[in-house]
């Protein structure tokens, strides 16, 4: 065998051409009578149309596309439901999370298809031959119709399954896998489909006996690169529908395991595993996932991640029992999991520094530690770290990091310095939006305010320090924002506030004839 054809993609396409309507009988069976037919309609140009069928419609003569009117003439009997094609989508969303345990390289194939890239896992699950059979008996317990082929290429894959099932296709044998099948196997839409039965062309062999360049010129360059794709020369790559983790590991059980204490014990060797394997490269994980696998198809996936690349098996466990106990809605394990996964989906080179003497370093070590734990109990953008920005504006000089991605830059940062021996220029609390109060009257141009009222209490001013005038940042907001003169207040109980007039009395706040209005006054934050 030639290094070109081991290297070869292997993909195995399944279809599930009832999905609609094996949905609705699956989660709402007591709604259907065994053996009535019943079909699922959606409009289309204002008519509504046949969007699925079971058997018991198909063999009454129905069809997919065939008018509702035409359908109940023929069966006035029939069981309707309408399309949902949201639920559908999470149904087929759910269908590839199960089958990420055959492979992490799974990719949608809307509207009621999948791709499995399993080039290089097959061996593990018996051959292409028991992987195949395995996936369609499996779908079937489901209540799930499924055809389903492997081929090289994912056209070819996908044509073979819109006509037949369980085929698998040898390496450089897809175009007489389906040479004599029709031209609309090939899902090149009514308008070429249509094309090609005028132009004598049937069956896929019939148009891949003809030029490459005549079909170019007549039907489009797409098309010609899709009967290509469909005939093994060359093909696109799938898209899966996560990123390939760097790193995974997984325990597959023949009897399925449902107790804490067993889901504890997987996760804990799954994770020296890990650790094990990540430690040969010298690298840590910053995120990890861990999935469990139900025998009846539901698949729960939980996520960590961690301030500093983790290199300790001891570190991920406690992290994952920290995350599983804080979970409001518990990991339910039904009738079992027969299946758990671990993966570390982002990890680092891990630097190693002088930690036996240097005690700033522990230090960090621990509180990185704590921030990991609270993060996987509450969440990640629950812990935050405060960040200075260059900005003079009191709202904006200060912004709130994930405390896990941003530590070492926090403990990095330079905040300006307090003056000895006088009092704070900015309050201790600062509101998120400043909180308008009415102001009778204040010393014009520039002067504070004799007494105020916020939110329903009056406050008579005793002693003021200020003005302190901060123009706002010209070059960003377009001059929609006015000069603020901010003052210290403190009122005859003692209470300090920290107080601003938004615009100055002339030239800056007009009225809605154009004329000069008196500016509004906010409070913006408390001292203590």
């Amino acid at each position: 065998m030639s290094a070109s054809s081991v290297n070869r993609r292997r993909i195995l396409s399944l279809w599930l051409p009832r999905l609609p309507i094996d949905r609705i009988q699956r989660f709402l069976p007591s709604i259907v009578a065994q053996d009535e037919p019943c079909i699922v309609v959606i409009k289309d140009n204002n008519a509504l149309v046949i969007h699925a069928l079971d058997d018991a419609a198909s063999r009454l003569g129905l069809y997919i596309g065939q008018p509702l009117a035409n359908a109940r003439a023929m069966c006035p009997d029939l069981k309707v439901f309408d399309a949902d094609v949201v639920a559908d989508a999470k149904t087929l969303s759910d269908i590839a999370d199960w089958c990420d345990r055959f492979t992490p390289l799974v990719a949608l194939d809307p509207p009621h298809g999948l791709f499995l890239d399993i080039t290089g896992c097959a061996h593990l699950f018996g051959g292409e031959a028991a992987l195949l059979q395995t996936l369609v008996r499996a779908l079937g317990r489901q209540g799930f119709a499924v055809s389903a082929a492997i081929a090289g290429t994912s056209v070819c894959a996908r044509t073979l399954t819109r006509q037949t099932s369980g085929t698998i296709v040898a390496d450089g044998g897809e175009a007489a896998a389906i040479d004599r099948f029709p031209v609309s196997a090939l899902g090149a839409g009514e308008a070429i489909t249509t094309g090609l039965r005028r132009a004598g062309l049937k069956t896929i062999g019939d148009v891949a006996a003809r030029a490459p360049s005549e079909i170019t010129a007549r039907f489009g360059a797409r098309f010609s690169t899709l009967l290509a794709h469909a005939l093994g020369q060359g093909d696109a790559p799938i898209n899966p529908r996560k990123p390939l983790p760097d790193y995974i590991v997984e325990k597959r059980f023949a009897e399925p395991i449902a107790t804490d204490t067993m889901i504890a014990m997987t996760l804990s060797r799954l994770a020296d595993t890990l650790i094990a394997s990540m430690e040969k490269q010298g690298k840590g994980a910053r995120r990890l996932e861990a999935a469990f696998f139900r025998t009846d198809g539901v698949v729960r996936a939980i996520m960590v991640e961690t301030g500093r690349p983790v290199t300790k098996s001891a570190v991920i466990d406690r992290l994952f029992r920290e995350r599983l106990d804080a979970l409001a809605d518990p990991l339910d394990p039904g009738f079992g999991f027969d299946m758990v996964r671990l993966s570390a989906s982002r990890t680092e080179i891990v630097v190693q520094e002088q930690r036996d003497l240097d005690a700033h370093v522990h230090d960090n070590d621990e509180l990185a530690a704590l921030i990991d734990r609270i993060a996987a109990r509450i969440g990640g953008k629950r812990v935050v770290v405060h960040l200075p920005q260059d900005t003079h504006i009191p709202e904006c000089a200060v912004v709130a990091a994930p405390a896990q991605h941003h530590l070492a830059v926090a403990m990095q940062a330079e905040w300006p310095a307090r003056a000895e021996s006088e009092p704070p220029l900015r309050p201790l609390r600062l509101f998120d939006r400043p909180e308008p109060i009415n102001v009778p009257f204040a010393t014009v141009p520039d002067g504070p305010p004799h007494q105020f009222t916020w939110r329903r209490a009056l406050h008579a001013v005793v002693r003021v320090e200020g003005p302190e005038r901060i123009a706002m940042e010209w070059w960003r907001q377009d001059g929609r924002q006015l000069t603020r003169d901010y003052f210290r207040i403190e009122d005859a109980e003692g209470l300090r506030f920290w107080i601003f007039r938004d615009g100055l009395y002339e030239g800056e706040v007009f009225d809605g004839d154009g004329k000069p209005a008196s500016p509004g006054w906010y409070v913006h934050g408390l001292f203590a």
